[in-house]
């Protein structure tokens, strides 16, 4: 899976809101009603780094392995930093995705949730 792929990924996630912000940020956020589940970073080093949050044991697992490692600022809530997008399995990363989705889904309450999902349908 490339950067546009996943980012297309990203935006397709029912109620999902796509956010460019620039400096001094230069990131580019997925998000659900002010609850982010993804983001790429936008300028250098390392553009199109993907930042995702993940459980626990997957954040052990996935630091782990080289071009993966705690998000800067983020890392204490379990947020790894992809380096290289194209690594990864497609089907591996859209689990990671799924799952970061539905950790912001579920922080939102039942009206919130219930009208995302009214949405998708």
């Amino acid at each position: 899976m490339n950067v546009e792929e996943l980012k297309k990924l990203c935006r397709g996630l029912a109620g999902a809101m796509e956010t460019l912000h620039g400096e001094p940020s230069n990131i580019l956020t997925y998000s659900l009603d002010g609850k982010n589940f993804a983001y790429f970073k936008t300028s250098e080093p390392e553009k199109w780094r993907f930042s995702i949050r993940v459980s626990s044991d997957r954040f052990v697992e996935l630091t782990g392995i080289p071009g993966v490692k705690p998000a800067r600022y983020m890392g204490r809530f379990h947020w790894v930093t992809i380096t290289q997008v194209s690594h990864f399995p497609a089907a591996y990363l859209a689990e990671l995705v799924e799952w970061s989705y539905r950790k912001a889904l579920g922080s939102l309450s039942k009206s919130k949730q219930a009208a995302i999902g009214a949405h998708s349908a």
